[in-house]
């Protein structure tokens, strides 16, 4: 672990994006360096692409959706 330095205004938005997200600001930070390096890695991937991506890897299964 270690301390990474951040723009004071970066620092504003995750804390503003933590609220929002019901996260810690170390979580915020984190979950979009986690995104950012994922898209970097995958730069064709949209954000749902991503994060169904990210929970497929973590084996979480949701409820088909009923059909309309």
């Amino acid at each position: 672990m270690g301390i990474v330095k951040i723009d004071d205004a970066l620092h504003e938005e995750i804390r503003r994006a933590s609220t929002v997200m019901c996260r810690s600001i170390n979580a915020q930070a984190e979950f979009w360096m986690k995104i950012g390096m994922f898209a970097e890695a995958n730069p064709t991937f949209t954000f749902n692409d991503i994060v169904k991506a990210r929970f497929a890897a973590a084996h979480v299964r949701f409820p088909e959706a009923a059909a309309p």
